[in-house]
């Protein structure tokens, strides 16, 4: 994914729930593996950004079902 390039993704939470968030890519954002063996992907969450007033970095992950990013 490119710097500063804007998308919008949705996973699935540990209770089930769907989730979508609007997001941005960042020089602190990344993919990798973690050691249990399931995708993870640190975002930074705009909406949250938008409400505390400062950068709000989240972290999703396919351990449940894999997130889509549009």
């Amino acid at each position: 994914m490119k710097n500063n390039q804007t998308f919008t993704i949705t996973f699935t939470k540990q209770n089930g729930e769907s989730t979508t968030r609007k997001a941005k890519w960042t020089d602190k954002c990344r993919e990798f593996v973690a050691k249990a063996g399931y995708a993870c992907i640190t975002y930074l969450d705009l909406d949250a950004t938008e409400l505390e007033g400062k950068d709000q970095y989240r972290m999703a992950t396919a351990k449940i079902t894999d997130w889509n990013i549009k």
